[in-house]
């Protein structure tokens, strides 16, 4: 018989992910296996499935399922693929990630959201996962490079560091904009290693800022 999560997860695939603009069904299929209410703060697993963000603590929220499955989307991810997230969290994003790609290194600045992400991680069997502790606006160099970035952070611009890291070919998905307020979401394509890119605006999103000495800085300073 089917839990009331597993219900709530369908009716999230039904209505917020198919009764809009995800069409991927590799994307749709790894959100049908990540059991979100697992990344989410104890007494809010009855708004797991919720189509809006959800505080995870240290001022840092969970991004709704539909914008996951967006930028898993964008990111046009191959089963192969190395990924670089910037932005933990939870864990929840690394772990739908964890279904479509060969390996996902995420960094996370807070090291009490690094190092419960990473205890869930292990926990729900995604060893595919790689937690660092970290500015993730400068990436993971050590791991790179990476065929897609994702970054659940809005930039006041692109990261020089990011672009270095993703390989040719590769796709960068990150929020640009005011650090509060409206951001655009952008995918980055590099189309060869002389900086040839292809840049292209998916549309309004509102993402927390991106902390670091490649984005914003604790005082608000770019």
């Amino acid at each position: 018989m089917a839990s009331a999560h597993d219900l709530a997860r369908e009716r999230m695939l039904a209505r917020d992910l198919r009764g809009r603009d995800i069409r991927d069904p590799r994307v749709l299929a790894a959100m049908a296996r990540v059991p979100r209410e697992c990344f989410v703060e104890p007494g809010s697993e009855a708004q797991a499935y919720a189509d809006c963000p959800l505080p995870i603590g240290q001022g840092q929220t969970l991004s709704q399922p539909y914008m996951v499955a967006l930028m898993a989307q964008a990111a046009s991810i191959g089963a192969a693929d190395r990924v670089l997230e910037v932005g933990t969290g939870s864990g929840y994003a690394a772990a739908v990630l964890a279904e479509l790609a060969a390996r996902i290194d995420t960094v996370e600045r807070h090291a009490a959201l690094a190092a419960l992400a990473a205890r869930r991680l292990i926990e729900l069997g995604y060893a595919r996962v790689r937690v660092h502790l970290g500015d993730g606006s400068a990436g993971w160099p050590d791991a790179a490079p990476f065929d897609a970035i994702i970054v659940s952070a809005a930039a006041p611009a692109l990261p020089p560091a990011l672009c270095e890291q993703l390989a040719v070919g590769g796709r960068l998905v990150i929020p640009i904009g005011a650090r509060i307020g409206t951001q655009r979401l952008c995918r980055f394509t590099r189309r060869n290693s002389a900086g040839g890119w292809e840049a292209e605006d998916l549309g309004g999103v509102v993402f927390v800022p991106l902390l670091g000495v490649q984005g914003w800085s604790e005082e608000g300073e770019c």
